[in-house]
């Protein structure tokens, strides 16, 4: 069992695909989680293809699932005796308004709510790691995000680019309010913008959203420039104390206005608990 172990959501395509390669390069024994058991099939044989002596395991899970989420968890916990870091990165834009078995809109449910219920859910095991990192794949999208608390859902006037926006910045507040309440424990949690990646975030999308998409799509970044971010804060020895921050090219910035307020991450935090049917957390946990 490698020294170091790290787990990857969304891995089994773009932007997580190659963020689990470069954690693997890098040394750690990773688990990648996909949502077909195909497709993890697939990115495992492509991992031993292409990282001599690199160690991965595959996990199948719906993170649009509470339920599918939880049994993750305790897969994980079975098969790992530690977990370094957590990655979540995965994530959809959809172009129809839907609701999960939860009864919540998927977007926010798997965008915003999965890192919450993935990272609360193996939180002890990174405790027991520490140091450890928790690290949260957003958007520089969430600058335009609000949150609609009075319609989580948009069930009324639903928008692709809107509510994705507002998953992105939840993921923004909830990465600040995680930092606050792992403070002392040897556990960060860290936000970033990984770019505007031609990956197939948005494959499953029709309409005028889907076609504008696959425009543009040419001239984006590769997945392998989107990583990069993602493995400096997991990875680098400079961002080993950092907590609580959002990063773009592998640097610090200041997230939007609504990122920073503390009243509103807080509100965010407890509205969340409650969709996941969870109590809050310590130390310093704000009940």
């Amino acid at each position: 069992m490698p020294d170091r172990i790290a787990l990857v959501t969304g891995a089994t395509s773009g932007i997580g695909t190659e963020t689990a390669l470069g954690l693997a390069r890098a040394g750690y024994r990773v688990g990648i989680v996909g949502r077909d058991a195909g497709r993890v099939r697939e990115t495992i044989k492509r991992f031993r293809e292409e990282v001599s002596r690199g160690e991965v395991d595959g996990f199948t899970a719906d993170l649009s699932s509470q339920s599918e989420i939880r049994r993750l968890a305790a897969e994980v916990r079975v098969r790992y005796p530690r977990l370094d870091v957590l990655v979540n990165n995965a994530g959809a834009i959809f172009d129809r308004y839907a609701v999960t078995g939860d009864g919540i809109e998927r977007t926010w449910a798997l965008d915003h709510l999965a890192y919450m219920q993935v990272s609360l859910e193996l939180l002890d095991l990174l405790k027991a790691s520490a140091p450890a990192r928790i690290v949260n794949v957003a958007s520089a999208a969430h600058r335009r995000g609000r949150i609609a608390f009075d319609d989580i859902g948009h069930t009324q006037g639903y928008s692709p680019v809107t509510v994705y926006s507002q998953a992105k910045l939840g993921n923004v507040l909830f990465s600040a309010a995680l930092a606050r309440r792992l403070a002392g424990t040897g556990v960060t949690s860290n936000a970033l913008h990984p770019g505007v990646i031609a990956s197939g975030f948005a494959a499953g999308t029709g309409g005028w959203f889907g076609l504008g998409w696959r425009l543009i799509r040419p001239f984006m970044a590769d997945p392998v420039s989107g990583a990069a971010t993602s493995i400096h804060v997991a990875t680098a020895p400079e961002t080993a104390d950092t907590t609580g921050l959002y990063f773009v090219r592998s640097q610090p910035v200041a997230t939007s206005a609504r990122g920073r307020d503390v009243a509103l991450q807080e509100r965010v935090w407890a509205m969340s608990l409650s969709q996941l049917g969870r109590s809050d957390i310590g130390p310093g946990a704000t009940r």
